[in-house]
C-alpha cells in the first residue's frame, strides 16, 4: 500500500514534467483518475451551465464512480509511464 501511494505521489509530480502538453481527453483522465485516487467518488453539486471546464472536470471524474482508490492509483501511476515514454 505505501508503495503504491508512493508511487502515486512521484506520478503526480512526474506529470508536471512530461515533454509535451497531452490533448484535452487525456487531460481530463489524468485529472479524474487523479481525483478518484486521492479523494474517492465525487461529491458536491456540478458546476453551474456556463462552467464548461469545470462541467467536463466533473463528469469525466463522475464516470470513474465505484472505482476503488487502489485502482484510480494504478490507472495513473500507468498512464504517467505511457505518457513520459
Amino acid at each position: 500500500m505505501a508503495d503504491l501511494q508512493s508511487a502515486f505521489e512521484q506520478a503526480a509530480k512526474d506529470v508536471q514534467g512530461l515533454p509535451e502538453r497531452p490533448d484535452n481527453d487525456t487531460l481530463l483522465r489524468l485529472y479524474a483518475l487523479y481525483k478518484q485516487g486521492s479523494e474517492g467518488d465525487v461529491a458536491g453539486p456540478k458546476p453551474g451551465f456556463f462552467d464548461f471546464v469545470g462541467t467536463a472536470k466533473y463528469e469525466a471524474w463522475a464516470k470513474l464512480k465505484g472505482m476503488c482508490s487502489d485502482d484510480a492509483k494504478q490507472k495513473y501511476i500507468d498512464l504517467v509511464k505511457k505518457l513520459r515514454a
